[in-house]
């Protein structure tokens, strides 16, 4: 009984350290979050990077929330920061992060959605199309399949109706 009493001790403190461990993690995350909704977006910023080995811990709608905030906190700091230019520009390396981690908060919550509410959802999909369009410029008027039209052709709708349709080629035979 006596050698039994160690082992038990060992693993209800075991226990006790992993949970209060994840717990930390939340935390963090609920302090960073309070951070950011207060404004404080540099003292969030420097939370979240601690927090950025650790995502892992967090289950999956924490894990999208993080991503998020992250993500927003980013976009924030791009819009308070000096204007620099090539290499040296703190804005676009604040929209390139904020762009990632929004994506990622995107990818999480199409894959398991309840993470992020309907209001944050309307917020990341409106930054997120801001932010593709430093990549992609413009690509908001690419029609539905979002493949641009093929040089010197004409929009479907300005097709002349009457024009005969040409019937799709027969796969070859093998």
């Amino acid at each position: 009984m006596r050698r039994l009493v160690p082992w038990v001790f060992f693993v209800v403190s075991s226990a006790s350290a992993l949970a209060l461990g994840c717990a930390t993690y939340t935390q963090d995350l609920d302090r960073a979050r309070g951070h950011y909704e207060a404004n404080r977006f540099e003292q969030a910023l420097a939370l979240f990077r601690v927090l950025e080995h650790d995502m892992d811990s967090f289950s999956l709608p924490e894990q999208a929330q993080y991503a998020y905030l992250r993500g927003m906190t980013d976009f924030r700091l791009a819009g308070l920061a000096p204007q620099g230019s090539g290499i040296a520009d703190p804005r676009k390396g604040y929209r390139d992060n904020a762009r990632h981690w929004l994506g990622v908060a995107a990818a999480i919550e199409k894959q398991t959605p309840g993470g992020i509410t309907s209001e944050q959802k309307g917020r990341l999909t409106a930054t997120l199309e801001d932010l593709n369009r430093d990549v992609f410029g413009g690509a908001e008027t690419l029609p539905e399949g979002g493949a641009a039209p093929a040089e010197g052709a004409q929009p479907a709708e300005a097709a002349d109706p009457a024009a005969p349709t040409e019937a799709p080629a027969e796969p070859p035979t093998l």
